[in-house]
This record gives C-alpha cells, sequence and structure tokens, in this order.
C-alpha cells in the first residue's frame, strides 16, 4: 500500500521533485559516506538540471549534505545554512573531519545527458584524499518527495501485507462492498497495519493542521515572491476583499469560490517562498487539498476533527491510486498528474465526509481527473508560480464541483477512475518532452521571464 503519510509528507518548497526529493537523497548519501571520504561531487540531469535552479534544487542539496530534513529544517534558516556551506567549501559528517564541497563548483547542472531511470535524476559521488572513487550513488526524486535509488528495490522494508488490498478503483469498491466499509475505513485499517490508531490519528491531526497553518501563513503575508518574475503575493488582499464582502452578507453567492481560490493561492505563495507546506501529493500542487478541506471547515455545517482525518484518508487512498497506476510527478506526466491528482483526491475526501457513497467517491475522483488530462506542466523561469500557484485555486474549485456533481447523481457513470487513470498515463507517455517541467515550451517559452 501507499501510506497516506507517504502521500502527505510536510516538508518545505518550492517543489516536492525538485526539492524535497534531492534533500532526502543528499541527505541519504551524506549517511553512507566512510571515514575516508574527502570530497563530493553531485551531478543533476534532466529536468532537475532544466529547473532546478528555479526549483531550489541547488539549496535542496545543500541542505542535504548538512544533514537537514525536509520535515526538520527551519525554512527561515536555509539561506543562512547554504550561504555558510558555500564560504567553507566544507560540511562535517558526524563530528569528524570535514568533507569538501563547493557547491559552485562540485555541483554540476548537466542539461544534455538523460539518464535511464526517471527524467529527475541525480549522480552523488565521494572521492579519498588520493581521488580515488570510494561511493557513487544514482538517485531518482520520482515525484511527491519520494526517491529511488538506482540498483535497490523502490519498495520499503519487509512488513505485513496491508489487510485490505486494492490496486486500482475497482478493487477498492470490490472491497467496500464485500466488508461494508467506507473507503476510509479502509484506508485506516491498512495505516493501523503500520503504526498504532492513536499514531494514525495524531498523524492526521498534525497533517491538517500544517495545511491550515500554512493558508494561515499565506492569508497574512505580503510582498513579492523570489525569483526574477517579480510576482506580488496576493491572497492577503484577495482575502480581506472577501472579509468586506462578508459584511455586507456577500453580493453574489459565487463569492464563497473565491474564498477556496484565496486558500489555494496563499498555500502556493508560502510554497514558491519555501515555506513549510504537506506534499499533497507534490508541492506543486500543494495548495488543492488543503483548500477543499478548508472550505470544509469553513463553509460545510457538518464539519468535524473526525471528518477531516476521513477527509484525508479518503484523498490517501485515491492518490494511491494515482501513484500506482500512473504518476504524480509533472517532470514525468506533465500537470495532469499533480493538479489533476490532486483535484481527484481532493473531490473524493470532500465528496466523502458530504456523505456520498464509495460509488459516488469515486465518481467525483473521475470527474476531476478527467477535466485536468493533457495538461502540461510549463513553470515560467523555472519558478513555482506562473502558472503553477493559479492552477492550484482552479484545480481546488474543481474538485468542489466534482464532489457536488457526484453527490447529485447516484454513482453510475460512464468512464470509470481506473479508464481516467490510464488514460492520463498514456497521455504523459505521448507528451513531448518539453511540456514535462522543463521550462522548454508552453507559457516557459511565450512569457517573458525577466
Amino acid at each position: 500500500m501507499i501510506s497516506t503519510f507517504d502521500l502527505f509528507k510536510i516538508g518545505i518548497g518550492p517543489s516536492s521533485s525538485h526539492t524535497v526529493g534531492p534533500m532526502v537523497a543528499a541527505k541519504s548519501f551524506r549517511d553512507e559516506l566512510s571515514p575516508d571520504t574527502s570530497r563530493i561531487s553531485v551531478e543533476l540531469f534532466g529536468s532537475l538540471a532544466w529547473t532546478g535552479f528555479g526549483h531550489g534544487t541547488d539549496s535542496a542539496i545543500c541542505l542535504g549534505l548538512l544533514g537537514e530534513t525536509p520535515v526538520g529544517v527551519d525554512p527561515d534558516k536555509v539561506v543562512e545554512l547554504v550561504r555558510q556551506l558555500k564560504e567553507f567549501k566544507s560540511f562535517i559528517v558526524r563530528g569528524e573531519r570535514p568533507v569538501g564541497f563547493d557547491p559552485v563548483q562540485d555541483l554540476k547542472f548537466d542539461y544534455e545527458t538523460l539518464l535511464s531511470g526517471h527524467t529527475n535524476g541525480m549522480r552523488f559521488r565521494a572521492f579519498s584524499a588520493a581521488g580515488d572513487l570510494l561511493l557513487e550513488r544514482i538517485a531518482y526524486s520520482i515525484g511527491g518527495g519520494f526517491v529511488t535509488i538506482e540498483g535497490e528495490s523502490a519498495s520499503a522494508p519487509p512488513q505485513e501485507p496491508a489487510k485490505h488490498v486494492f490496486r486500482n478503483g475497482v478493487q477498492l469498491l470490490e472491497l467496500c462492498n464485500r466488508t461494508g466499509m467506507r473507503i476510509s475505513e479502509i484506508q485506516r485499517v491498512n495505516e493501523e497495519g503500520l503504526r498504532s490508531h492513536d499514531e494514525v490519528r495524531a498523524g492526521l491531526d498534525m497533517v491538517r493542521n500544517a495545511m491550515f497553518d500554512c493558508i494561515d501563513r499565506g492569508l497574512r503575508t505580503e510582498g513579492r515572491l523570489p525569483g526574477n518574475l517579480n510576482v506580488q503575493r496576493r491572497a492577503k488582499a484577495l482575502y480581506e476583499k472577501i472579509q468586506i464582502s462578508h459584511v455586507e452578507k456577500y453580493k453574489y453567492p459565487h463569492e464563497i469560490m473565491d474564498s477556496v481560490s484565496a486558500y489555494a493561492i496563499a498555500v502556493n505563495e508560502e510554497n514558491a517562498s519555501g515555506g513549510r507546506v504537506v506534499t499533497a501529493p507534490t508541492n506543486g500542487a500543494a495548495g488543492i487539498v488543503p483548500a477543499v478541506l478548508r472550505y470544509y471547515r469553513d463553509f460545510c455545517n457538518n464539519y468535524s476533527e473526525e471528518g477531516a482525518r476521513d477527509f484525508l484518508l479518503t484523498s490517501a487512498a485515491i492518490g494511491g491510486l494515482v501513484k500506482m497506476n500512473a504518476s504524480i510527478s509533472g517532470a514525468e506526466v506533465g500537470c495532469q498528474g499533480e493538479v489533476g491528482s490532486a483535484a481527484a483526491m481532493a473531490a473524493a475526501g470532500l465528496a466523502a465526509v458530504l456523505g456520498a457513497s464509495p460509488y459516488q467517491i469515486e465518481n467525483a475522483a473521475e470527474i476531476a481527473l478527467e477535466h485536468h488530462l493533457g495538461m502540461t506542466c510549463d513553470p515560467v523561469g523555472g519558478l513555482v508560480q506562473i502558472p503553477c500557484i493559479e492552477r492550484n485555486a482552479f484545480g481546488a474549485n474543481k474538485a468542489i464541483v466534482a464532489a457536488s456533481l457526484a453527490l447529485r447523481g447516484d454513482g453510475t457513470h460512464r468512464v470509470s477512475l481506473d479508464e481516467a487513470i490510464e488514460t492520463m498515463r498514456q497521455t504523459g507517455l505521448d507528451m513531448l518532452s518539453k511540456y514535462k517541467e522543463t521550462s522548454q515550451g508552453g507559457l516557459a517559452v511565450n512569457v517573458a521571464n525577466c
């Protein structure tokens, strides 16, 4: 199974595949270094090279080599940590002698080579004082902060199989029919095969709180986003205008959706600034699930903490199906794999807490994913800003519409979630590489980035 806590990981922006994954890979390599290591080198390939500077991959590598983790690093100290490494050109491993690493000279961006395992490839090498190669690792950041190492199994350590195994939507619905359980209950039972009931409950609450904290930070923060696009943060101003409308009892009913947009924009402005976010299932789409969950809290009269947990568990079950059978990586299948997957997850979660049947939940996820098919990933300037931030607002609104449409039906529909996921996979295979998070096509080449 793919755990809820694998899909919802607390980390920092601006990208799960380009920041979180490389940090994890670099930290893992650091932990393997022998006492004989004198210096190391790092090479980045494919999408990590093409959009690495804009996505903070260079800083992520530095942080990982310094021993930082996505969940533990203080976002406010990132700049200073990287500055010190650039100044001293070395880092200390296990309190022993320093290991040489100059981020300017020893971190290479290879724009020509594409490694075989994934477009987000990294090569780490460790050398002795005599120049002998001591260790080499090739790692791939495959989306959502997940990392695989070439030559090693991508699976987790051996553990008991999930009690309720499902690998596609048909099997999930069959489980619901056979057991009489809701999707959230099935996911919870599987989670409790990995950790205790109290740990699952506390973990879900931590994810929910991190999502809401991120929204709140984004709604109170002003200024410009980093990078040369000079993008002004607007979530705070947008939300303040909405509050004025609240006092006036809403001029138009659709202004509720403006609040949802503000929530999503707030999260992705935080992400673009390198703030603390939750991969849901990626950083580039991190605003959608939190925005819809906040919509449930702020505008639905049946909100409860237990409902929020069911929302996240249901969302994770759907996200796991997408990851198992297609991809959540923009560098692999375009933005349909990020925003599309997140919208399907959010639609399923909202439908679940509003009383939908398993068939209506599956329908909600399918509707949301279907109407993101073919979406390219073409960040202007290699930054997770344009069109990424607004796409999260639209993805959140689409998710709510999808849940509402599904709730108006009886769960029967012509296109299944499995068929939509397979279509997304095939579309990603057919999509030109320049539309897969390389900033070499689409808006990235048709919009001036300076």
